[in-house]
């Protein structure tokens, strides 16, 4: 048997290099304010990788993406074991963009600081006496560039954005972004409404694009997960205040808490957290997590 070793670590997914595709397992690491923290959310990578499949099928008519299989039957032997089921994704090599397309459909986070301060967000000036978590009047794209492991992503305008896919692709630069902006919108939309009529909002969250070997935006990574977005139960929802949430807001608003925790969970804040995540992934996809 083969044995394979991953040619890539991030925070939480492990990429693993399969000859003309990847194959990308999802761990059960959980990272906050760019540190991967000490402790393992149980299950967490089974319930990234099914839930991005889910949308990946439910948006494949907007853009393609490079889901080919979440079956470890259709990898290598290798990864046919328990250790592997249930959050291994094979997926076609794509050369990802240099860019993290984030999408706000609501005005939270490091959008609300922005705007109180200068009433805008990475460039775009939107309407005044706006409250926080308060839906914006359309969805806005407010990129930022792709940071190494421990360091910071930047937020950008839209014409930096050009900026930045020019100096890597001249000549299609306002191309790419045009593309990636639109698609970034559409996806947003079309699940933000299917999210809503299912009890979550979607406040915001990131994708990523690549291009195929014919030179085609795909989307890969992954797809509008808890640690991706921004999700917001839509019972007991108000504007003009922070929201409860099914992500890793959750941790994060912990660690604020506790600042000398030096990134160590305690174990009834790691169960809790896998139940938001169990339960936005039943709320969403109708069954519970394989």
């Amino acid at each position: 048997m083969k044995e394979f070793t991953p040619v890539k670590a991030g925070k939480v997914r492990e990429i693993y290099d399969n000859g003309d595709s990847l194959i990308m397992v999802a761990t059960d690491r959980i990272s906050a304010f760019d540190h991967i923290l000490k402790n393992k959310i149980v299950g967490k990578g089974k319930i990234l990788t099914q839930m991005s499949k889910f949308w990946f099928d439910y948006t494949k008519d907007i853009v393609p993406n490079d889901l080919i299989s979440i079956d470890v039957k259709d990898m290598p032997e290798f990864f046919q074991t328990e250790e592997f089921e249930g959050r291994s994704t094979m997926c076609q090599k794509l050369e990802m963009l240099p860019i993290e397309c984030i999408v706000r459909g609501y005005i939270t986070g490091s959008g609300w600081a922005s705007y109180q301060e200068t009433g805008k967000v990475c460039g775009i000036e939107l309407p005044e006496g706006l409250q926080e978590s308060q839906q914006l009047p359309e969805p806005i794209f407010t990129p930022s560039t792709k940071a190494e492991l421990g360091d910071h992503d930047e937020n950008i305008s839209y014409e930096q954005c050009i900026e930045v896919l020019e100096k890597e692709y001249p000549g299609k630069g306002e191309q790419y972004a045009k593309a990636i902006r639109d698609n970034t919108i559409a996806l947003y939309k079309k699940c933000a409404e299917y999210a809503r009529e299912h009890g979550i909002i979607i406040a915001d969250t990131k994708f990523e694009f690549g291009l195929d070997k014919d030179g085609n935006v795909v989307i890969g990574d992954e797809m509008l997960t808890p640690d991706s977005s921004r999700f917001w139960p839509l019972e007991g929802y108000e504007a003009g205040k922070s929201q409860p949430s099914y992500d890793k807001q959750f941790v994060r608003d912990w660690l604020k808490a506790n600042p000398d925790s030096d990134y160590n969970l305690p174990q009834d804040v790691i169960d809790k957290t896998i139940a938001k995540y169990e339960e936005a992934f039943e709320k969403l996809t109708g069954h519970k997590v394989q």
